[in-house]
């Protein structure tokens, strides 16, 4: 039966066509115990999607775990979360009914294939704008899952709703270790000591984001805009939504192994580069990333036994003619990275041409020539050339994601925020001295020897050398001037922080 949920009709936000891939998952895990979000939730329901709780008596039927009304209330607390952070973003949702397992550990709301009935209801009703999944074949750049937003009457109930983006959050019980099977799909798995103990760990570590206040003082738009250099939509701009309230980082692990990956996935500031990196302040506070040099490669030479000497990427210039010193470094590193992640050295070639930018010198290159700069490579680091294209891509990064669990969890302990980005740390520029002492002792512990560690700004270790005062000019050098969209920001994290039971940052 057709219900009509409102009386203006539903039409779209712009006269534009769609960006269906600006983009996110649906996020089952969508949270609030406000009073206010029940009376939206239950005008919606009432006025469109009640009837669906009727069970037919002649078919009977399985009571769901969560409630018809419970799973409305995520999805609209997820629309809304989408919508606030850009009206334009969508949301992907599998509409096949095999796609809901409520009895999923990454299903900790229970939420069933009667999530694609709640979709379909409401897409009649033209509360939100649904577009169907579509599928060309493997790896084709129109592959996508369904695409939903919030269509105009259900924006007009968020705008003049009484609570807001402040007062949603994610479910405590969310899963944050996460087992991938060979085709990359999230699996199921019996808890360990051992992953007892990661999961511990690392919700202490998503409390204390949870109190945190992760954002870029000067930031006016709570998304910016990064080209796709690689892959299907490579040419294509991605909006990528950062200074989120929700910084939830899960350990991702793969192939059905526990010894392969297990790097820590979530933070936004995972995906905007290192140069927007030196704009983000944590608690107000100006922030130094520290990273380790070439550390995959170090890593081998220390299970050889070997020593590096200086930067492993520089070789002999005029190796790639019309290169610079510099540029030629860069392909250089790149083409190593790409072969310690091949199971081969043709793989190698053709994942770095792919992942060349069009229209580039790199983009053409033949496998003679990458693999002239490989053997040249290897010439240099002996030890390291049966590691090339033999895939240890994988079991590099469980030993990198052991050494950033050991420092994650030295800072959660004492209560500091640091924010991983796989072989790199963000924390208080203040705090940069402890990180680096931190960082030496994980390598140490993982590695058995040390590993060389670099920063992102050429003057930390001068002035670090000098008198405290020096340390508090560089902060106010890096502090940045404070647009009022950051006030708002910041005004609404404190508000949450009051709501959610907080008593402070940090």
């Amino acid at each position: 039966m057709q219900i009509n949920a409102f009386e203006n009709p539903a039409h779209p936000s712009s006269i534009t066509t769609p960006n269906y891939s600006y983009s996110r998952p649906l996020d089952v895990h969508a949270y609030s115990e406000h009073s206010e979000v029940g009376t939206v939730v239950d005008h919606i329901w009432k006025l469109s999607c009640q009837d669906l709780a009727c069970v037919d008596p002649k078919r009977g039927g399985v009571k769901p775990k969560t409630s018809y009304l419970q799973q409305l209330r995520v999805l609209i607390l997820d629309l809304y979360v989408a919508w606030k952070t850009d009206p334009d973003l969508h949301i992907g949702v599998h509409l096949s009914n095999t796609a809901w397992n409520t009895t999923s550990r990454y299903n900790a709301l229970h939420l069933s294939r009667k999530i694609p009935l709640l979709v379909h209801r409401l897409a009649d009703q033209g509360i939100i704008h649904l577009s169907k999944g579509s599928y060309a074949g493997p790896g084709a750049k129109t592959n996508r899952t369904a695409r939903m937003n919030a269509a105009e009457p259900l924006r007009k109930l968020f705008r003049d709703a009484k609570f807001g983006r402040e007062h949603i959050s994610v479910f405590a019980g969310k899963e944050c270790i996460v087992m991938r099977g060979e085709t990359g799909k999230d699996i199921e798995y019996e808890d360990t000591e051992g992953t007892n103990r990661m999961r511990h760990q690392l919700r202490a570590y998503n409390q204390l984001l949870a109190r945190t206040f992760i954002d870029v003082p000067d930031q006016k738009k709570p998304v910016i805009e990064r080209p796709i250099k690689s892959g299907p939509r490579q040419g294509d701009v991605a909006k990528v939504p950062i200074c989120t309230m929700d910084n939830f980082v899960s350990r991702i692990f793969n192939r059905s192994n526990w010894g392969c990956g297990g790097r820590f996935y979530g933070g936004w500031w995972q995906t905007v580069g290192s140069e927007f990196r030196k704009r983000v302040h944590i608690n107000g506070k100006p922030t130094v990333e520290v990273d380790y040099q070439a550390l995959h490669v170090a890593i081998l030479s220390a299970k050889h036994g070997a020593i590096l000497e200086g930067d492993p990427y520089e070789l002999e210039e005029g190796l790639i003619a019309g290169y610079s010193a510099e540029q030629q470094r860069k392909i250089i590193k790149v083409l190593v990275l790409m072969a310690l992640n091949a199971k081969d050295r043709s793989t190698a070639c053709k994942a770095f041409r792919q992942d060349s930018p069009t229209g580039s010198q790199a983009k053409s290159m033949t496998n003679k020539e990458l693999l002239r700069l490989l053997d040249a490579f290897t010439e240099k680091h002996p030890h390291l050339k049966k590691d090339l294209c033999s895939d240890q891509g994988i079991h590099l990064m469980h030993i990198d994601s052991r050494i950033a669990a050991r420092v994650v969890a030295h800072f959660t302990r004492r209560n500091i925020p640091v924010l991983c980005v796989h072989d790199s740390f963000l924390i208080d520029y203040a705090l940069a001295g402890q990180l680096k002492v931190a960082m030496r002792a994980a390598a140490i512990a993982e590695v058995r020897t040390p590993i060389a560690l670099s920063n992102n700004y050429q003057g930390l270790d001068e002035v670090q050398k000098h008198m405290s005062g020096l340390v508090d000019d560089y902060v106010a050098m890096r502090r940045r001037d404070t647009c009022p969209e950051y006030q708002l920001r910041h005004r609404l994290f404190m508000e949450r922080l009051s709501y959610l039971g907080y008593s402070g940052l940090g």
